[in-house]
C-alpha cells in the first residue's frame, strides 16, 4: 500500500472513532498522535521518502495530523460537556446508602382515620392554641370556681391572674368556634392537651384529643348516638354494640360515657374489659345551654351535642398497645410495626 493509500484509510479510521469514555478517549489519542501512534510512524517513513515525493505527499500528511488533533479536541470538549451537564444534576446531600421508608406515626396514622370518618358525613376540622386563657378553657365551658381542674395539682399554668395556661382539652377550639361562627356549627377539634399527671404505663402528662360540635335547631341526643354509632363502625367494625352511662361533665347536660363491646373477647368477658365485656372510650352529652349562652348563642332557639376521645386510649385499643410511653419514646422497633399502615 502506498503511502497516499495510508493517509487516506487512516483519515476514514479516525473519522468513524467516537469514544465516549474518558478512558477510550486517551487510547484513540495514543493510537493516532502518541510517541508511537500511527501517524508519527507514518511521518518517519515520511523522511525516509525522496525529495520529490515529499512535496506531493506533505500536504496530505499534515492534513491528517491536524484533522485527528481536531477531533480529538471535539470528543473531548463533548465529554467535559457531558460530565458538567451530569454534575448539574448530582445530588450531594444523598448518602451512599439508601435510607429505609419510614411510615406514619400510630397516633397520626387514627387521628387521620378519625378525621375522614367525621369529614365524610359533614364536620370540618379546626385547630387552636395550646396556650389558652380561663375562658376559653374553663369559664366558657361552665366551670365553676372551685372545680378541681383549675387547681395547680390539675392543670400547668404559665400566669396566673389573669390564669395563662396549657390547654387542658380541646373543647377550648369549640369556644373559639362558637364565637366566631353562627349555626349551624359542625366541627371536630384535635390536638395536643396538657394535665399534670404522673407519668406511667396508663397516663402521661400530655396526650391527644379529638373532640366535636354540632350546634343547630332541633338537635336531640337521638343525632348523638346515631352519629357516634356510625364512628364506631367505621372505626372498629360494623359488629361492634355501643352504650351509653349516665356522666357529668360541667359543660354538657345530660351527660354520658359512651363504652363499645370489647372487641378482643367478643363482649364475653376479659382482662382488658375486666370482664364487663365492654370499653370505655369516650365521653359525651347535650351542650349546657349555659355554655351556648356563653358563646353568644341563643339556646332558646339552638341546641347541640359534643363529644370527646382519647386519641391515645383509642389507639392502645385498636393496636392491642399496653404502655402509652410507647407513643413518645420514638423507639424504632415500636414505630417500624406501623410503617405498613
Amino acid at each position: 500500500m502506498s503511502m497516499l493509500e495510508t493517509i487516506r484509510s487512516l483519515t476514514q479510521e479516525i473519522e468513524a472513532q467516537h469514544p465516549t469514555t474518558p478512558q477510550d478517549l486517551e487510547a484513540f489519542r495514543i493510537a493516532y498522535l502518541g510517541r508511537n501512534g500511527k501517524i508519527p510512524a507514518l511521518f518517519d517513513e515520511f523522511k525516509k521518502l525522496p525529495p520529490e515525493d515529499k512535496k506531493a505527499l506533505g500536504v496530505a500528511i499534515n492534513q491528517l495530523k491536524q484533522l485527528a488533533q481536531e477531533h480529538f479536541n471535539a470528543l473531548q470538549e463533548a465529554l467535559v460537556s457531558q460530565k458538567t451537564d451530569s454534575a448539574a444534576h448530582l445530588d450531594l446531600t444523598r448518602t451512599p446508602h439508601a435510607h429505609p421508608f419510614g411510615g406514619h406515626h400510630p397516633l397520626a396514622l387514627l387521628q387521620r382515620e378519625i378525621e375522614e370518618c367525621f369529614r365524610s358525613i359533614g364536620f370540618s376540622v379546626q385547630q387552636g392554641p395550646e396556650l389558652e386563657d380561663d375562658w376559653h378553657v374553663f369559664s366558657a365551658l361552665n366551670f365553676p370556681p372551685e372545680h378541681p381542674a383549675r387547681d395547680m395539682q390539675d392543670t400547668f399554668f404559665v400566669e396566673r391572674d389573669p390564669d395563662v395556661l396549657l390547654r387542658t382539652h380541646t373543647s377550648s377550639v369549640q369556644v373559639r368556634v362558637m364565637e366566631q361562627q353562627k349555626p349551624p356549627i359542625r366541627v371536630i377539634c384535635p390536638g395536643r392537651v396538657f394535665r399534670n399527671e404522673d407519668i406511667s404505663a396508663r397516663s402521661h402528662c400530655q396526650f391527644h384529643q379529638i373532640e366535636g360540635l354540632y350546634v343547630d335547631k332541633g338537635v336531640s341526643f337521638a343525632d348523638l348516638q346515631q352519629v357516634l354509632l356510625y364512628f364506631v363502625h367505621r372505626i372498629f367494625g360494623v359488629d361492634t354494640k355501643i352504650r351509653f352511662r349516665p356522666s357529668y361533665f360541667p359543660f354538657t347536660e345530660p351527660s354520658a360515657e359512651m363504652d363499645i363491646s370489647c372487641f378482643l373477647c367478643g363482649g364475653k368477658g376479659c382482662n382488658v374489659c375486666k370482664q364487663t365485656g365492654f370499653l370505655e372510650i369516650l365521653g359525651c352529652g347535650m351542650v349546657d345551654p349555659n355554655v351556648l349562652a356563653s358563646c353568644g348563642i341563643d339556646p332558646n332557639v339552638y341546641s347541640g351535642y359534643a363529644f370527646g376521645m382519647g386519641i391515645e386510649r383509642m389507639a392502645m385499643l385498636k393496636y392491642g398497645i399496653k404502655d402509652i410511653r410507647l407513643f413518645f419514646e420514638n423507639d424504632l422497633k415500636f414505630l417500624s410495626q406501623f410503617t405498613n399502615e
